[in-house]
């Protein structure tokens, strides 16, 4: 019986999280890099930004801008370095640490998500 590969739900990280990437990031940097800071609209007082973050609902889609593009330059990072660089003999190695860090840094945007008062 052939053992069952974990590919799919890698795949499934990295799209999603390429899909952010592309269109939730850009409008992001837009809005908190140029639109708020050169005054072309009216900046969220620190304040009603904490109301927003303190419910779960808020903080759930925070954590998944957080983790998932975390997935899809980790697997990318693989990739690159399994195809790109023809790094084949190191393959177990380069997706634990790919990989690894990918958690360490959900984990890490989990804790600050759970601590926030």
């Amino acid at each position: 019986m052939a053992k069952r590969s974990n590919e799919p739900f890698l795949w499934s990280l990295f799209s999603s999280g390429g899909m952010i990437a592309a269109l939730m990031f850009p409008v992001l940097l837009f809005l908190f890099g140029l639109a708020f800071p050169l005054g072309w609209f009216d900046a969220p007082s620190y304040e009603r930004l904490l109301a927003l973050v303190s419910s779960w609902p808020v903080r759930l889609v925070l954590f998944g801008l957080c983790s998932l593009p975390l997935f899809h330059g980790a697997h990318r990072f693989r990739f690159t370095l399994y195809d790109g660089l023809q790094i084949k003999h190191l393959n177990e190695l380069i997706a634990v640490f790919c990989y690894g860090s990918a958690i360490a840094g959900t984990v890490l945007a989990a804790y600050i998500l759970w601590n926030i008062p």
